[in-house]
């Protein structure tokens, strides 16, 4: 087996979902411990509870904080962010790392994903799935079919009709939704293969499905 590159840097990519108005709080504390910056992304939570379709508050808005650091620092910032904000209470946010594949601007085009966090021994997947603008609510619906317990549904727009957002370095065209997904490693398939065949994924221009491994997590609840 072929030993890696010692001097090889390793990035990951962290997102932390927050409620709205948070967004600007994690990045602050993540600069103060050494990261450069990150993007924050508007979206709404998909989970729902009684009490709040009563007072018609389902559709909660949400941040999405992405930011790519090397791995120690990206998990001391995460830490960091948790032990602020503490995730284990409910409603406070869930924050996740994922190897970063291609870190476009370094060169480095051949990074491999640790076989320690990515292994049999991850417990979550990150799924993500890119559709036309109003589809996002039509995937958690048949995610939920066959076991998600919910998402988080982020609206990509580029800021006029020519443009074009990234994210992880895929080009997103305007009137897209993005939805994220964290579920247990051993339902990843399932969820996946519904949304593909019910949404027609195969298809040109129905959308896009990426996965990626989850090295670390705060927040989830092992329900």
């Amino acid at each position: 087996m072929q030993q890696a590159n010692p001097g090889k840097k390793e990035y990951e990519l962290i997102c932390v979902i927050v409620n709205f108005g948070l967004g600007s709080k994690v990045l602050g504390m993540a600069k103060k411990n050494g990261l450069s910056g990150g993007t924050i992304m508007l979206g709404r939570g998909t989970v729902h509870n009684r009490l709040l379709e009563l007072l018609e508050l389902t559709d909660i808005r949400k941040e999405v904080v992405l930011m790519v650091a090397e791995k120690p620092l990206a998990r001391k910032a995460l830490a960091v962010v948790n032990a602020e904000l503490d995730f284990s209470k409910p409603n406070h946010g869930i924050g996740f790392v994922m190897p970063v594949g291609a870190f476009i601007g370094t060169g480095n085009y051949e990074y491999d994903f640790n076989a320690e966090d990515g292994g049999a021994g991850c417990m979550y997947k990150a799924i993500f799935v890119i559709v036309d603008k109003g589809n996002g609510e039509k995937v958690m619906s048949v995610a939920k079919e066959v076991g998600a317990r919910g998402g988080t549904i982020i609206n990509a727009r580029g800021s006029s009709i020519h443009e074009t957002a990234k994210l992880l370095n895929m080009e997103i065209e305007p009137e897209k939704e993005i939805v994220l997904m964290l579920t247990k490693t051993e339902s990843a398939d399932g969820i996946i293969k519904a949304v593909r065949d019910n949404l027609k994924i195969d298809e040109p221009g129905n959308g896009i499905i990426f996965v990626q491994t989850v090295s670390e997590t705060y927040g989830i609840l092992n329900a």
